[in-house]
């Protein structure tokens, strides 16, 4: 039976004294092992929905493939323990994520667990082609599209979004209890749709993470409602990546690279 990203739940809210049962949508924090030719690489805990979205994201954005012709979903398998995503690599990328041993469990959320070594967290990053332009209008029209666009997060404010701004102006959303995961969703959301990417959407702060993962997509615009941290400004300048944070209220921070004009 296919799992639901949220359940509900009985719980007793009170207020001004007065104690009031009632139902509550949580969502739903799942175990997701993602399996490469038979071998497990890492465990996530993350929102069981748009899984192969997820599966191809995480694969790219880690840098376990360099395109998603370079793999294929196998199967998704469910059972009382979590969910397995079956892969399948061609040999010569099976052989670098074997010699790398990542193998590792992924708290929610947490973009650096599991490195064997301090050389591995901070890995090498992908510069990018220069950014189509983007005004910062446009860029707060899209945050306020995307804070509309929250089905799951409306019925549990628990989940956090990330959305790809596409060259068409369209949107591709996608949401999770972990901000990476939802991240990894959206990239691959934008590669099974074959479309052009303008710009990464966040509704949290801009890490170091959420900056990598991005310039490994080809991304060269990330936006983020909260602030970047200063390891995130470095890699965006590595990267040529435009880092804008503070995205609200019709106000735009640019920490690295430009904008182009309103």
């Amino acid at each position: 039976m296919k799992r639901s990203p949220d359940q509900p739940v009985a719980a007793v809210r009170i207020e001004d004294g007065q104690h009031r049962e009632q139902q509550e949508m949580l969502a739903q924090e799942t175990p997701v092992a993602l399996v490469y030719n038979g071998r497990s690489h890492v465990v996530m805990m993350a929102t069981p929905a748009d899984l192969e979205d997820f599966a191809i994201g995480f694969s790219l954005t880690e840098g376990v493939i360099d395109s998603p012709d370079e793999m294929r979903i196998v199967d998704i398998t469910e059972n009382h323990d979590g969910i397995a995503i079956q892969m399948w690599l061609q040999q010569s990328r099976f052989d670098l994520v074997a010699e790398r041993g990542r193998n590792l469990t992924g708290r929610t959320g947490c973009g650096l667990c599991g490195s064997d070594s301090l050389a591995q967290a901070i890995r090498p990053v992908r510069r990018v082609h220069p950014s189509h332009g983007i005004s910062p209008d446009a860029l707060c029209s899209a945050f306020s599209r995307l804070q509309a666009a929250q089905p799951l997060n409306a019925a549990t404010g628990a989940t956090h979004a990330a959305a790809i701004l596409c060259a068409d102006r369209s949107l591709i959303v996608r949401e999770d209890v972990g901000r990476h995961n939802a991240i990894d969703k959206a990239v691959g959301g934008l590669m099974r749709g074959g479309q052009v990417s303008l710009a990464l959407l966040v509704t949290s702060r801009a890490s170091y993470e959420v900056v990598h993962k991005a310039a490994q997509a080809g991304i060269a615009l990330v936006a983020a409602i909260s602030a970047p941290t200063a390891l995130a400004v470095q890699i965006a300048e590595d990267a040529g990546v435009t880092l804008a944070g503070f995205v609200r209220d019709g106000r735009v921070t640019v920490y690295s690279g430009a904008m182009a004009p309103a």
